[in-house]
């Protein structure tokens, strides 16, 4: 199973279209993210993001509301005194 975690650019770097970055803000963990699936994405945009790589923009509602589901799964897991998923840090 895979999971893409949701996350707002703050900037983008680079000209040539396979090597442009950008720096994604992951609820205050931010990483440098290739860019290259999504030639469109600029500084604000939402984008869901997969092994390094942002793989579609998405809209800020449906960004919000996974990463609510994520802070939830988060509380669950630690209720039942288990370790949360990667990405859903609460």
């Amino acid at each position: 199973m895979c999971l893409a975690i949701p996350g707002r650019i703050l900037s983008v770097e680079g000209d040539d279209p396979l090597l442009r970055t950008g720096r994604i803000d992951f609820g205050g963990a931010v990483k440098e993210i290739n860019l290259v699936y999504t030639p469109e994405a600029q500084p604000g945009d939402y984008v869901l993001v997969h092994v390094g790589f942002a793989m579609t923009v998405i809209d800020e509602v449906e960004a919000e509301r996974v990463l609510e589901t994520l802070h939830e799964v988060a509380g669950l897991a630690e209720a039942a005194g288990q370790a949360a998923p990667p990405g859903a840090a609460a």
